[in-house]
């Protein structure tokens, strides 16, 4: 008995390999996938989905996530090593200085060219137009605050940042070329006193009136949680870090029709909406892949572009 068991197992699997199929957890997936890089915001991987479930609408091919790298230097390396197709979002701002080793460039078109221009020549990469969000400084203020002040741009704060605490990210204070001293020659004031702390902390911290400025992020979903209001920055102090897609020449060789799908997605999210996605993510914890399928069937995944 137990060798006819033996021999019935032995035809079971042979028929399995004749066959071409695989067993569970062994591969037998059908199609390419292309493996789209996220860091670990909730901003990124959103992005991340809404690419993956635009190929897999458009195409036949599989995507995955390669999720939680752990900072844009990890995805410009991923990306170069040829571990990653595709990076979700990458900002003109952050790989000036990081990727490509350059100054800081305040005008958002030069520095969009200056990315596009050193990532073909030396990544062999391209660098898509920006999805129509910048995720910069900016400087904040409680509603109420605005509107009694008068509060709309930076320039406006001269006539009361002597009584205001202001709180600001660790790692900006002291930064070169764009920190807090260099904000006080370029605007010509100075707060009562500033707070270095966690970024995490700020928008609490003004929320709660314990500080009556900070700088925060401008994407930020606590913007919206806490209702703040955003000051222009008149005098372009601020670089810009305008966000996105980056794609392997070698992937749009090979599947040109891949070009279309995130060319789709250029000039498609403005700050509103990229906060709005963060909102849903951070805020109210949804998960990003719910968020950016939710996303895509409300705007039929733009089918009408």
């Amino acid at each position: 008995m137990k060798k006819l068991t033996k021999l019935i197992m032995i035809g079971m699997l042979t028929a399995l390999l004749l066959s071409g199929c695989s067993l569970p957890g062994l591969g037998g997936g059908s199609g390419e996938t292309i493996k789209i890089g996220t860091v670990t915001t909730s901003e990124t991987q959103t992005l991340g989905y809404i690419q993956k479930y635009m190929i897999e609408h458009y195409t036949d091919l599989n995507a995955e996530i390669v999720g939680n790298l752990g900072s844009s230097i990890v995805m410009h390396q991923a990306m170069v090593n040829g571990d990653v197709d595709i990076s979700a979002a990458r900002y003109t701002g952050t790989d000036l200085s990081g990727a490509l080793h350059m100054d800081l460039v305040n005008d958002p078109e030069e520095a969009m060219e200056i990315v596009q221009r050193e990532f073909q020549d030396q990544f062999d990469q391209k660098w898509y137009d920006t999805y129509g969000f910048d995720n910069t400084y900016v400087l904040s203020v409680r509603q109420d605050v605005a509107e009694k002040e008068g509060l709309e741009k930076v320039s406006d704060l001269s006539s009361v940042a002597d009584k205001y605490l202001f709180g600001v990210d660790n790692s900006w204070i002291n930064r070169e070329g764009i920190g807090y001293d260099e904000f006080v020659k370029e605007y010509g004031f100075e707060f009562n006193k500033v707070y270095p702390m966690q970024i995490g902390l700020v928008y609490s911290a003004l929320n709660n009136k314990k500080m009556d400025a900070v700088l925060a992020y401008s994407t930020d979903a606590r913007l919206k949680q806490f209702n703040l209001a955003t000051l222009e920055d008149d005098k372009h102090f601020f670089p810009p870090y305008d966000a996105s897609p980056v794609a392997s020449n070698d992937l749009l060789e090979e599947h040109p029709e891949i070009d279309g799908i995130l060319q789709k997605l250029v000039g498609k999210f403005d700050n509103d909406t990229i906060i709005e996605l963060n909102y849903q993510a951070d805020i109210e914890k949804k998960e990003p892949s719910t968020i950016a399928k939710e996303y895509l069937e409300a705007h039929n995944y733009f089918e009408d572009e």
